[in-house]
């Protein structure tokens, strides 16, 4: 046998996404260097590790067997990296957070710095919709969470990052002239929505609720990225964070329509269950957000404040 730990972590990943095109996105790597080094491991052994039926990727009973003894052998290797960077003094761990989905517009900024200071800290982080971001806190699998709607029925302690303003958007083919329009706009345009369990569906449909309006749902889309691009291609409007549209209302393809009663205001917060014992990593990076959040928010969003 001479199997590399490369070759492991590649087939873990298989495994765990069950397809060779999922592990090679979140690998970073080409679907054949993906496929070269599964067949590479492969080749060490008799026995089949996977198997494709009707083009669907099956692992074996053998399989699972080795994943499993491959997950153990790299968690191994992990605590060995990490426990040399500690007899060297430096901060080691890994951090794992949760991320709705328009976070990833506001973490990166408030952790980069912190990561280079750091390079023995591994981020893991997850962007995904508030529900399943609420469900791997509420699990204990993350050390933090990126949200704009606290979770009511958790017990949570929080560090408050930036506000978050959400506006009505359009794209500029129909022209807005208006300093403010009343709230009957909103029955009048096709609105496209979030997906249930987002927090920004959540945030607009209690703007709304609270003005007692009923609107034409256009659409229901799953992602910001994917509501500003319909936005963009004039397939209708939408209540969105102004966090994910800077590009697009700099270059004039998006234009914010002034509505009474808008832009809602939430808060961009860093949150954890309360009474959670952090390990170094963690407890060092809520030490640095409590010193450095004002200045970050002060140096890279300070174009947030012009809206």
């Amino acid at each position: 046998m001479n199997y590399t730990l490369n070759q492991l972590q590649v087939f873990l990943k298989v495994v765990q996404t069950e397809s060779i095109t999922k592990a090679s996105e979140e690998l970073h790597l080409t679907q054949p260097a993906v496929s070269i080094q599964l067949r590479n491991l492969q080749d060490q052994f008799d026995l089949p590790l996977t198997e494709v039926v009707g083009r669907k990727l099956y692992i074996t009973d053998f399989g699972k067997e080795i994943a499993a003894a491959a997950e153990q052998i790299l968690q191994q290797v992990e605590a060995i990296n990490h426990r040399t960077l500690q007899y060297k003094g430096e901060l080691s761990g890994r951090l794992k957070i949760a991320v709705v989905s328009t976070g990833k517009y506001v973490l990166p900024y408030f952790i980069a710095d912190f990561l280079k200071a750091n390079s023995g800290i591994e981020l893991q982080m997850d962007v995904t919709n508030k529900l399943k971001v609420v469900e791997s806190l509420e699990n204990n699998e993350v050390d933090f969470a990126l949200v704009s709607i606290l979770p009511l029925h958790l017990h949570v302690e929080k560090i408050d990052l930036i506000r978050n303003k959400l506006f009505l958007v359009g794209n500029t083919e129909e022209k807005f002239r208006k300093k403010e329009y009343s709230k009957e706009l909103l029955t009048e345009l096709p609105l496209i929505f979030r997906e249930q369990g987002s927090g920004t569906r959540q945030t607009m449909e209690r703007f709304l609720n609270r003005q007692h309006v009923t609107v034409r749902k256009k659409l229901e889309l799953t992602s910001n990225e994917a509501v500003k691009q319909a936005i963009l291609a004039g397939l209708g409007y939408s209540v969105m964070p102004l966090i994910g549209i800077r590009n697009e209302l700099q270059n004039g393809e998006l234009q914010i329509i002034p509505v009474k009663g808008l832009p809602v205001n939430t808060t961009w917060s860093l949150i954890w269950l309360k009474g959670k014992k952090h390990g170094a990593a963690a407890t060092a990076y809520l030490q640095y957000l409590r010193k450095e959040k004002a200045a970050i928010a002060a140096t890279r969003f300070d174009w947030y404040e012009r809206y």
